[in-house]
């Protein structure tokens, strides 16, 4: 079956725990049955000291100690349930250690927490009302909408998967390609899963946080997991155009041309804020914003904002009314006239509910920016600034891939975000666990500029430890922003990722690696096994363009998965677009998490290229049984599968990794396949600067 397969166990503990949770928990439970045939209770210390949650902060002699309160015979056998609750347990122990629940590091973030469920029903009022709005003429959904906001129905209609699919591409038009959408009024649970597969990687793909969320979580409904998912969905949707590509007038903000390259790199969320103080301080409102929440609980800065905006519509009478909740409904009553009451009510106003205000005051903007349309000099000067295509490109699936991974931080551009050397320290950490010195790290904000040089500098340092080419390169080339340079390390370091991955997928490789060379000969095996005749020279071969070694790929490692009634020959620019579209998506369907675009098939992008094979090769892998998969990747020389290292099993492995890794380069010589491998060190030496 594609996708994730859910770890069914009691109710209560099902709700617990997500089923990435579950799946990681079960993988080292497993581990320890296969080495020893039982699992008993002096077993579970060291496999509990690996648990996320409960490492660095409770010793494996603590565990023990806490574990013989519930079992004084530590030679009594324990079933994965009982294994889970002393999980709970162990893991409460660890928050009371830290100071409470306040500072525990939670089997899950608070804004998703599995102990803490609760569901903020003006929230979900609100979303369901976004999406009656938005989906309420689709040929599918129509007869399923509009959707009661008070009911939970919500939760019901997203188990298919069909409801969050189309909401992504109502977010990001062209995410999915909806023919790859299983849309029957029945569908088997097989079908079920591959919506909510494909649903999960295209939110990944256009920027949202879903480590912590499985299909098992979405098929059964799971209300905080599919609210955190809408919300962040209908997020990027309210903020898609917020940037200076897309709505030059915003150059108005800005005093000179010396800021427009902070305008451009400036997240969403603060361009929004930016937007709301710049007309704030026309109106003399004296007091800046700098945050959806408690800065807007007394309504003056709306009443000034909505003013501004629409005084013919909107008058400052509500700031003679003491009581917050009613200035709030004067407030709401003014944006009704302007067509803009939705998202909230007068009561998330006063108790400053940060994702409804953030909504709220996206709207007012889309209806009534307020900004100049003939501001001509500045739009020119904007319109000026070099688009780099590939760069741009390139930044969007590294940025997407580095959200992927499910670091603290969240990345809204790659190249002024890892500028200081934190975000690119969380990445070292995620891929090569261990290795970053966080003593010697200093945490954002950060004041002193040569705080900054040193994160970069150990960036350096630790890129050279895991044979990333960084010739002549030091940690203040990343502090000054060269993007050829930070494009360069991040490639490699991707590769170095994916070959990790790839690495622990084979069973007993005695320590050989993957190479280019290994990708390119499995994939076309594998087209050909199938029967059919097509391949590929190299990833560089134009007959990739058409898309139909890729679709015969992927029918090969799973039959079903593509629909040849909607493949066309390739033959033309729109036939190799349809085809594109459809490959990304069926990929994604299949569970691959791939951050390219239909472009990089078209062009034929060399990295995007290797980087999708990888993908749908480590798909295969992970699925395929041990003796059919060495028969198929093993060499002349019959090198063998190496098993995967800290008690993960194989599946386990690629389970956790896949999902956040395959966009990755999976090469790992610097002379294969005409020196795809060396793209990323060929970049890093043409920029790298000179002693002097």
């Amino acid at each position: 079956m594609a996708g994730y397969v859910g770890v069914v166990v009691d109710p209560w503990l099902q709700s617990q725990f997500t089923q990435v949770e579950l799946r990681s928990l079960k993988a080292k439970y497993n581990s320890v049955m296969r080495e020893y045939g039982h699992v008993t209770v002096r077993d579970l210390p060291p496999v509990m000291a690996k648990v996320k949650s409960i490492k660095d902060v409770i010793t494996k002699d603590e565990i023990s100690s806490a574990l013989q309160e519930s079992y004084p015979d530590t030679g009594q056998e324990i079933d994965f349930e009982q294994f889970l609750r002393e999980c709970l347990n162990v893991q409460a122990k660890a928050a009371g250690k830290l100071g409470g629940t306040k500072n525990s590091s939670s089997f899950l973030k608070a804004s998703t927490t599995t102990l803490l469920h609760t569901i903020n029903e003006s929230e979900k009022s609100s979303y369901v009302g976004h999406i009656n709005a938005y989906l309420r003429n689709d040929p599918y959904l129509k007869t399923y909408l509009p959707i009661d906001p008070a009911s939970n129905e919500i939760f019901n209609l997203v188990k298919d998967g069909v409801l969050l699919c189309k909401l992504i591409n109502v977010a990001v038009p062209g995410t999915i390609d909806e023919r790859a959408i299983n849309t029957k009024r029945v569908l088997n649970p097989w079908e079920r899963n591959e919506n909510h597969t494909l649903c999960l990687n295209s939110a990944k793909a256009i920027g949202c946080t879903v480590v912590n969320i499985g299909t098992q979580d979405l098929a059964e409904g799971t209300p905080h997991l599919v609210l955190g998912l809408i919300s962040q969905i209908v997020k990027i949707q309210l903020l898609a155009d917020l940037n200076l590509k897309k709505m030059p007038q915003l150059v108005e903000l800005v005093d000179d041309g010396k800021d427009i390259e902070e305008l451009l790199n400036l997240p969403p969320e603060k361009m929004l804020l930016k937007w709301m103080n710049f007309h704030l301080q026309k109106a003399g409102y004296k007091k800046p914003v700098t945050n959806f929440s408690s800065d807007l609980k007394d309504g003056e800065a709306y009443a000034h904002l909505l003013n501004v905006l629409a005084p013919e519509h909107c008058s400052l009478d509500s700031l003679d009314v003491k009581d917050p909740t009613e200035r709030a409904k004067l407030v709401l009553d003014h944006a009704e006239k302007m067509d803009c009451k939705r998202y909230l009510n007068p009561s998330d106003i006063v108790e400053g509910s940060a994702n409804l205000n953030l909504a709220f005051v996206a709207q007012v903007f889309h209806q009534r920016n307020g900004l100049s349309t003939d501001s001509n000099k500045k739009i020119t000067f904007a319109e000026m600034i070099p688009e780099e295509v590939q760069a741009s490109r390139e930044e969007r699936a590294f940025r997407m891939w580095i959200n992927s991974l499910g670091i603290s931080t969240f990345v809204n551009c790659v190249f002024e975000d890892v500028r200081n050397g934190w975000v690119l320290l969380e990445v070292l950490d995620k891929v090569s666990p261990g290795s970053v010195n966080w003593k010697h790290a200093s945490k954002p904000p950060i004041k002193m500029p040569f705080r900054k040089v040193e994160n970069c500098n150990q960036v350096v340092r630790l890129g050279k430890q895991l044979k990333l080419s960084l010739v002549n390169v030091a940690g203040h080339d990343i502090v000054q922003g060269n993007k050829k340079l930070i494009l360069a390390y991040l490639w490699q370091l991707m590769r170095f990722n994916i070959m990790q991955l790839l690495k622990s997928l084979r069973f007993h490789s005695q320590g050989k690696e993957m190479t280019d060379t290994d990708i390119l000969n499995w994939a076309n095996r594998k087209v050909k096994s199938s029967g059919r005749t097509s391949g590929i020279d190299s990833f560089k071969d134009k007959s990739i363009s058409s898309g139909i070694f890729f679709l015969e790929l992927l029918s090969s490692v799973e039959p079903r998965v593509v629909n040849w009634n909607l493949v066309t020959k390739g033959g033309n620019a729109d036939e190799k677009r349809l085809n594109a579209t459809y490959i990304i998506s069926v990929a994604r369907k299949l569970g691959c998490s791939v951050f390219l675009l239909p472009e990089d098939i078209m062009e034929v992008n060399p990295k995007m290229i290797l980087v999708f094979t990888a993908s749908i090769m480590c798909w295969s892998l992970q699925q395929a049984s041990e003796e059919s998969e060495i028969s198929e990747i093993s060499t002349d020389d019959s090198s063998s599968l190496k098993a995967p290292s800290d008690g993960e099993d194989a599946s386990s492995v690629a389970t956790d990794s896949v999902s956040n890794l395959l966009l990755d380069d999976a090469a790992s010589d610097t002379s294969q396949v005409e020196n795809i491998s060396s793209i990323g060190e060929d970049d890093m030496a043409s920029v790298a600067p000179t002693k002097g």
